[in-house]
């Protein structure tokens, strides 16, 4: 049955996408997963396949695509591979998506054309060592020097941070303080900024092919015009790029238990036990059409808040819902697939087994589940001031 909300350029996109997972990233994503390993090469592919920039528009080397066709690819790259739909989700609703909106007509044309190429890639700066979910917790403090701001702090747990290719990084830093209230600022930092370092954080239960990493600012010197947006925006414009952000996880969850289900239900149609399929079994196709309605559920939830966002509605409270939801039921859809596969669903050869790690990620990252919820008790009034 045709969705409602996809035209036949959707369908295309799908269709595309799915053929270069399946062909150029599935076959990689054990060996990097289990090396821990960032891939340049299937960053620069993802690229060259258009998939960086692809909301932005052509005239700053994007694809001037809407909201939908990027939630589609990281669907179809997530049914494949969590790690690299992560890197894709960061760098796009995180990374590009704030200089687009909210840089300079110089920052734009400094730095888009090649964040959209997929030879560098941009980190997002929020969370710090004592300040996750209370994002007004930050201590990292931007001081006026002049021409320059003087940063001094860190921040923890950055997707993108420390590649070969990474480019920068935007920072929520505070700039003040007003009426005993901190001021916050976004400001932008490059790699290479004397100041500026970064460490790998490994071991990493889940998303292993990402780099994920820890970054200090010791006197770091940048130039005032790295400012992005306007002095005192910081927050707005980070929690802004949140909403986007949360889209693009609720669409890593749905591409996740869209595979994960796709391993169970093609595993119990050919494992037999008491002399037929075990898809035949009421317990085991009970199991598979509840993974088949959540993720319909999800993905029609997920799809309404990508209309409303490329129709210049609010999605906030969308946002949070999807983001909560397709979290939930990935870690439901990965939980059953591994318990229909039985014993061999946890062992590393089965792919099931990286996707029932890798799902874990989505109900911490872009704001804990535990948080989504609270914005939702705001929305309907159960939380008062």
């Amino acid at each position: 049955m045709k969705n409602p909300f996809l035209n036949n350029e959707h369908e295309l996109i799908r269709q595309s996408i799915r053929e270069f997972a399946e062909k150029e990233i599935a076959p990689q994503a054990y060996q990097l997963d289990r090396d821990e390993k960032f891939s340049p090469y299937l960053t620069k592919r993802m690229g060259e396949m258009g998939l960086f920039g692809m909301c932005i528009p052509q005239e700053y080397g994007g694809q001037g695509l809407d909201s939908l066709s990027f939630i589609i690819a990281l669907e179809e790259i997530a049914r494949v591979d969590s790690s690299q739909a992560g890197i894709l989700s960061v760098h796009n609703s995180l990374g590009i998506d704030p200089i687009f909106h909210h840089g300079t007509q110089e920052q734009k044309e400094k730095y888009l054309s090649d964040l959209c190429s997929g030879n560098q890639i941009w980190a997002f700066a929020l969370t710090e060592p004592n300040s996750g979910s209370d994002s007004r917790n930050s201590i990292t403090k931007a001081e006026d020097a002049g021409k320059y701001w003087k940063i001094n702090g860190s921040k923890t747990f950055i997707t993108n941070g420390n590649t070969s290719i990474t480019r920068g990084v935007t920072l929520q830093t505070v700039t003040g303080i007003n009426n005993g209230k901190k001021e916050f600022s976004t400001i932008i930092v490059e790699k290479g900024t004397k100041g500026f370092s970064a460490e790998t954080i490994h071991d990493k239960m889940m998303w292993r092919a990402t780099n994920t990493s820890q970054l200090y600012f010791n006197d770091c010197l940048v130039p005032k015009e790295n400012i992005l947006g306007t002095k005192g925006n910081g927050s707005k414009i980070m929690l802004k790029s949140l909403d986007s952000g949360k889209l693009g996880i609720s669409a890593i969850g749905v591409g996740l238990a869209q595979g994960a289900y796709e391993m169970a239900l093609n595993y119990a149609k050919n494992r037999k036990q008491f002399g037929k399929s075990i898809s035949n079994h009421q317990v085991i196709s009970f199991k598979l059409a509840d993974m088949h309605m959540k993720i319909e559920l999800a993905r029609t939830m997920l799809y309404k808040a990508c209309w409303l966002k490329d129709n210049n509605q609010r999605f906030s409270i969308e946002a949070a819902m999807c983001k909560l939801y397709s979290s939930e039921i990935a870690k439901e859809v990965a939980d059953e697939a591994v318990q229909i596969h039985g014993g061999y669903g946890l062992i590393k050869e089965y792919p099931i087994e990286r996707f029932y790690r890798d799902q874990r990620m989505l109900q911490i990252g872009e704001g804990t589940s535990e948080i989504q919820r609270i914005i939702i008790s705001k929305y309907i009034g159960c939380i008062t001031k």
